[in-house]
């Protein structure tokens, strides 16, 4: 049985778009299962949200800039020689969040810091926060590029306004005095509001090296430490491991051939 073209029509109008490019599927459900009214009128409305729900999501995962990453699973527990396992969970579970904390990544490079970031972010995500990842580096072009004050106040109360920001890889670039106030600003209006995860190869006090003429430094490093919890990943450079066991890969393969 074919629905009428007018119902799919009249549907669309009222915002059941799923209701209506399903219709003869979920005709034909209720017809086997002989529900009534109120059955089909819940069963559309299950759908309908469920749809929603995922256009939502789909939307925030867009817009949060968050991009290909690795999941948790794929995570080497026992390869840091120092990692706190209960509290990188903890903030995974988005223990921080009600509560306005921040959550600040330590680690040299290559020990898997931006991935647990990242999967911070999509946990927001899936959990119906809006969020959004940047690097430093893009934050602050961002910024500096606007022409105009009113612009500039535009893109900070953006950049504010996002229920979780993730600022990636601080430390890997130093910047002028006008970035570090830039930044600065960024963390001020979110401070005590919402929650920033930032990931830094750096320890606290070699950030002036960051921002080498800036007065800003010791406010902007107090109020990101002052409601946060810092995870400190020590160890060799995964990605360091992983060209070593590529190099010893390809001198087997070739003692196999010759």
């Amino acid at each position: 049985m074919t629905t009428a073209p007018a119902l799919v029509d009249a549907l669309q109008l009222i915002g059941l778009r799923h209701t209506a490019k399903t219709l003869d599927d979920i005709v034909a459900l209720a017809t086997k299962r002989r529900w009534g009214p109120t059955q089909l009128l819940e069963h559309v409305a299950e759908l309908e949200q469920a749809e929603r729900a995922q256009r939502s999501l789909e939307r925030r995962v867009d817009r949060s800039h968050l991009g290909r990453f690795r999941s948790m699973a794929d995570f080497d527990w026992a390869w840091p020689s120092h990692i706190d396992r209960e509290l990188v969970d903890a903030v995974l579970q988005l223990s921080f969040l009600p509560e306005a904390r921040n959550v600040v990544l330590v680690a040299p490079q290559g020990l898997g810091k931006t991935m647990i970031a990242q999967n911070i972010v999509h946990a927001a995500l899936l959990a119906g926060h809006s969020a959004l990842f940047v690097t430093a580096s893009q934050l602050l072009l961002d910024l500096g590029a606007q022409e105009s004050t009113r612009a500039l106040d535009r893109r900070l109360r953006f950049y504010a306004s996002r229920a979780l920001l993730c600022i990636d890889e601080i430390g890997y670039l130093s910047y002028d005095t006008r970035n570090a106030d830039l930044l600065f600003q960024v963390v001020s209006r979110r401070y005590e509001r919402r929650s920033l995860v930032m990931t830094t190869n750096l320890a606290f006090a070699e950030w002036a090296t960051v921002f080498p003429n800036a007065a800003c430094t010791t406010a902007l490093i107090d109020r990101v430490v002052h409601h946060a919890d810092i995870i400190a990943i020590e160890g060799e450079s995964y990605r360091k491991r992983e060209a070593q066991a590529a190099i010893t890969k390809g001198k087997s393969a070739r003692k196999v051939k010759g």
